[in-house]
């Protein structure tokens, strides 16, 4: 089936077939949690409210777009990942608290495979996707990451979450066009996202140059 994703992801691909002719783990392990532009979700996301299980995402992706201010915004957000974070099976559900478990004790191998475990068994989960792409982030495997994270933006175009983690893996190999266009992807889905904010202005200057 062909996957439907935004206009800068096909470039991605490109970068991916380079980046898989490295080793694994190619440029060093990791000791820290992903960079400050990947947006994470939170710790202990608030349980889906009835009317948000009715009315689903669209409703609340269009009320993150007028978000008032940084703190309505960062509850639409929460409301957000709870959704996403419901996997419909209490097995997944069982082993996603134990790769986070797993992933806070740094035991990245651990969390891949029950991430594995998890994309088997539920496919069409999208957070099953993101967070094995947080841990390829974590052991330095972009070219795995970026593959997970296509898997989860032709399931959610709108997942702020990992259109972050895209930036920022093409940041640190130097495709800052490319980082700066998913950075600007996030920002038109939640437009109170004041560090990447920063961080496309910044790009911007690099990138296109100063206005005159």
């Amino acid at each position: 089936m062909a996957l439907h994703l935004p206009r800068f992801c096909f470039g991605v691909v490109l970068l991916t077939s380079a980046l898989a002719a490295l080793p694994v783990g190619a440029q060093g392990g990791a000791d820290s949690a992903p960079g400050p532009n990947w947006v994470a979700p939170p710790n202990d996301p608030p349980r889906p409210e009835h009317g948000e299980r009715t009315y689903g995402l669209d409703t609340l992706f269009d009320a993150l777009k007028v978000a008032p201010d940084a703190e309505s915004a960062k509850a639409i957000e929460n409301r957000i990942w709870a959704l996403w974070m419901v996997s419909g099976s209490d097995t997944c559900n069982l082993l996603m608290v134990r790769a986070k478990m797993a992933a806070d004790g740094k035991d990245y191998d651990l969390a891949l495979t029950l991430l594995n475990a998890v994309v088997e068994l539920k496919p069409d989960y999208v957070e099953g996707w993101n967070r094995r792409a947080t841990i390829y982030y974590l052991k330095k495997d972009y070219a795995h990451s970026i593959a997970d994270i296509r898997e989860v933006l032709a399931r959610e175009p709108r997942h702020f979450g990992a259109l972050s983690g895209l930036g920022l893996i093409l940041q640190e190999i130097g495709d800052d066009k490319h980082a700066l266009e998913a950075y600007r992807r996030v920002l038109a889905i939640d437009p109170r996202q004041e560090h990447i904010a920063e961080t496309v202005k910044s790009l911007s200057e690099k990138v296109e140059g100063r206005g005159i």
